[in-house]
């Protein structure tokens, strides 16, 4: 069970327009540039855009996976142990973090393909 950096980069750059920023011990993923997702690979997690209402879900579902990281604008972004997920699920969290973050026609042009 789980999923390596690599499979979150793989996930990530299957999404259209998205660009990545490097810093020291973080990475920032953006579209249309707003962010969407940020990667911290000393610990293997990814702080991931999502509503107020699934973050919340998600942490009370598995605390040992999903934290909150903060709430910002309507949203709750979700730290999640890249570990404690499986590919699918990570595919499902990044793209919603993406769609919330994209521009209708993108997002209209993308439908609901999920990245695999």
């Amino acid at each position: 069970m789980g999923c390596a950096i690599d499979d979150f980069l793989a996930l990530v750059e299957q999404l259209p327009e998205v660009a990545r920023t490097d810093r020291d011990r973080w990475w920032k993923f953006t579209v249309a540039d707003r962010t969407f997702a940020y990667l911290w690979p000393a610990t293997r997690t990814v702080g991931l855009k999502q509503t107020i209402a699934e973050q919340l879900a998600l942490v009370a579902e598995r605390p040992d996976v999903f934290e909150v990281q903060f709430t910002s604008a309507g949203f709750g972004w979700v730290v999640v142990r890249l570990d404690g997920v499986e590919r699918d699920e990570l595919a499902e969290l990044a793209f919603e973090a993406w769609r919330l973050s994209a521009p209708a026609p993108l997002v209209a042009a993308r439908a609901d393909r999920l990245p695999t």
